[in-house]
């Protein structure tokens, strides 16, 4: 199995496609396994003549846990936020994406077109801000800036995201159910997934790796995440950003600010689309990629 040590962890990954073509790495959001990177979406980049990098981020999936961190205390959090000093949680988006430059270099791939969805959009953003010399291009998928004064997700979504799952080691069927409710609550109105396929990649994702901590640690990393736009304003590179109108865990209005603190940033909105990539938008995810890609 593909683990490889580096930036002191280890970190799961696979490919997809021929080893001498242009990389491409995927960046997963918060809780999920890079297998959200569904393989027709990774097989469609590599039939377009890319090498595709998927990662599970640490303490999710096949790569290393945190559990010895134990729970985050989000109290203590949310006061040092409102007190405005650095909350103290197990490890920050920027060692996240510390992981994932560590990991290019360690596939002995000098740059890449860096993908990131949700906060795996944060994290692509990091790797772009601290290591530019990894980046050929940037594109986000419903992400957003770190800006704290941007819209809030829906109720519902929050509530769905965040309340307390069965324990899939005892109720596995509730806990399907949950992750089903999930889906359906922020995924894209225009363009549903039947319940079966959603119900097979929760079966598949519980199957592989089963650790509902692992969200909590990396949810508390994005809330202690800082204001990303005064060193967004900097980059110098391809930006592509890509936001459901209808997403309602990350609000449009977060690619936006993405588009607006990037120069030269090319924002593509699509009706329709949630908080997810459902199958119908494949191609045109990929297709904005692309357009990243192109301009580098």
């Amino acid at each position: 199995m593909p683990h490889t040590n580096v930036n002191g962890i280890e970190i799961y990954y696979e490919t997809t496609g021929a080893r001498d073509n242009p990389a491409i790495l995927l960046i997963s959001g918060v809780g999920t396994q890079m297998t959200r990177w569904y393989e027709p979406f990774t097989n469609m980049l590599a039939a377009r003549g890319y090498f595709v990098v998927r990662m599970d981020n640490r303490d999710i999936g096949l790569s290393q846990k945190f559990t010895d961190h134990g729970m985050p205390d989000f109290k203590a959090i949310m006061a040092a936020l409102s007190a405005r000093t650095t909350p103290q949680v197990a490890y920050t988006l920027d060692d996240m994406a510390a992981d994932a430059a560590a990991l290019l270099a360690d596939l002995g791939i000098d740059k890449a077109h860096i993908v990131g969805a949700s906060m795996g959009g944060m994290i692509a953003q990091l790797v772009a801000i601290n290591h530019p010399e990894r980046c050929l291009s940037l594109t986000t998928i419903f992400s957003n800036t770190g800006n704290h004064d941007l819209p809030k997700a829906t109720d519902e979504a929050m509530e769905v995201l965040t309340s307390p799952r069965p324990d899939a080691l005892t109720d596995r069927e509730g806990y399907l159910a949950s992750m089903l409710k999930t889906a359906k609550v922020i995924g894209s109105p225009a363009y549903p997934v039947a319940d079966a396929d959603i119900l097979a990649g929760a079966a598949a994702d519980l199957d592989r790796s089963y650790h509902p901590t692992g969200f909590s640690r990396q949810y508390a990393a994005i809330l202690a995440a800082r204001d990303r736009r005064a060193e967004l304003q900097k980059l110098d590179l391809p930006c592509v950003v890509i936001h459901g109108v209808d997403d309602p865990l990350v609000p449009v209005t977060g690619g936006r600010d993405i588009a607006a603190n990037v120069p030269n940033a090319e924002l593509i909105e699509i009706e329709g689309m949630g908080h997810n990539i459902p199958p119908q938008l494949n191609e045109r995810v990929c297709d904005g990629i692309e357009r990243a890609i192109k301009r580098a």
